[in-house]
């Protein structure tokens, strides 16, 4: 099964991929869709979207996995992320791809250990798991779409 996780943000949406068979996962690929805070916000949303739909098409997940957001104390900044998870939501499932949704505490607890894991433990974690990641640059959000990815691997493996 091909999973793809996703870490949304207005700037940069990072996604990752990963092959899963039995209790074997193998890293397929990652990387971020950007914008340019210049842009107008209906612009960036329109990025995100173009860039999601090519993700998705060109990787054909057969599930999608998006850690959910924290409210910040800036509430701009809460409202802007919303609408770029709200991207996040929107391609997959209109691809017909299942989307599913996981608490970052439960992301950490999966990979870690702790639900109050550092990102650099998440980090580490992903790369022990997916080791032919660690060759790669990754940006930290591409790292956490991969965590959540890895998340659901996890969970669907104990509902089958």
């Amino acid at each position: 099964m091909r999973i793809l996780g996703l870490d949304p943000g207005l700037e940069h949406t990072g996604y990752g991929v990963l092959e899963v068979r039995g209790n074997a996962y193998t890293f397929v690929a990652a990387g971020r869709v950007s914008t340019k805070p210049s842009q107008p916000l209906p612009e960036r949303l329109a990025v995100l979207a173009a860039g999601l739909q090519a993700v998705v098409a060109e990787y054909r997940p057969a599930a999608a996995a998006v850690e959910e957001v924290f409210v910040n104390k800036n509430m701009q900044s809460s409202l802007k992320l919303a609408q770029a998870r709200a991207i996040s939501l929107l391609i997959p499932t209109q691809a017909g791809v299942p989307v599913h949704e996981y608490a970052a505490r439960l992301v950490k607890q999966s990979l870690v250990g702790k639900g109050n894991a550092e990102k650099a433990q998440v980090a580490h974690m992903v790369g022990v798991l997916l080791p032919a990641c660690r060759s790669q640059a990754l940006p930290p959000d591409a790292t956490d779409a991969l965590a959540a990815a890895l998340t659901h691997a996890h969970h669907a493996g104990r509902l089958r």
